[in-house]
């Protein structure tokens, strides 16, 4: 009974509502209808056709909401705001932009980055600007030829590789009883980090320094690199001690 007495409400109340609405409340029911007479063995399943038409119906009049069955109002709404974000994605797409670089270009760039490896980008820029090919320097740099160099060696493997002919050398102040200050040199071997010299000094000077290491080493022979700091002691004595 008051599913009738709604009907009939419904019904009056139709005849003040402006036609458009009307129309397209009859083309919703009408559609909802065709989906449902789809042979669909378990859920209803809706195309992008169906999408459209809805949405189309809910921008023309928002009232149809009220006389969907088979679809919530909440997902019709969401449908709507996929669309609209998806059109202005659309709309906002990049259209314009930095032209591309013909495939000539590109090539020659590639040939004269391999024909010379000691050239770079402003180089390579250069003739091509002296050929009449107006390229940026930071085009040419993206299609140069890249090197592939073998890494270097890290710290720790030169001093692995060079272990047996490297010292290392260190100056260090030691106070006495007496107030005063005594300079100790220390010379050790990275082979086995055996202390090859200790010796001490009032007065420690460039020439000292390099007689010390040069008894440190005695008659072996001398390690091809000394490790030292930049103290000024040392001097260029201590340079010529150990060329020699």
């Amino acid at each position: 009974m008051v599913d009738i007495l709604r009907l009939i409400c419904g019904a009056i109340a139709d005849f003040f509502r402006p036609r458009v609405d009307l129309q397209t409340e009859i083309i919703a029911l009408r559609h909802q209808l065709n989906v449902l007479r789809r042979k669909r063995p378990e859920r209803l399943v809706f195309g992008n056709s169906d999408r459209l038409l809805f949405v189309w119906l809910y921008r023309l009049a928002p009232g149809i909401l009220n006389v969907l069955s088979i679809v919530k109002p909440e997902t019709v709404i969401c449908w709507h705001r996929r669309g609209f974000r998806a059109f202005w994605r659309w709309k906002s797409r990049s259209r314009a932009g930095r032209p591309k670089v013909p495939l000539e270009i590109r090539n020659l760039i590639r040939e004269m980055s391999v024909a010379n490896s000691l050239w770079g980008a402003p180089r390579i820029h250069g003739e091509l600007l002296k050929l009449g090919i107006d390229v940026g320097q930071t085009t040419v740099a993206k299609y140069m030829n890249r090197w592939i160099r073998p890494p270097s060696q890290g710290w720790k493997t030169f001093l692995c590789n060079h272990a047996d002919g490297i010292a290392a050398i260190d100056l260090f102040v030691v106070p006495t009883i007496s107030f005063k200050l005594l300079y100790g040199l220390v010379v050790m071997s990275h082979e086995r980090r055996r202390i090859l010299h200790l010796s001490t000094t009032e007065h420690p000077s460039a020439e000292w320094i390099a007689q010390q290491v040069t008894e440190a080493v005695g008659w072996e022979l001398a390690p091809q690199y000394i490790i030292r700091d930049r103290d000024r002691a040392y001097g260029e004595a201590l340079n010529a001690g150990c060329g020699q």
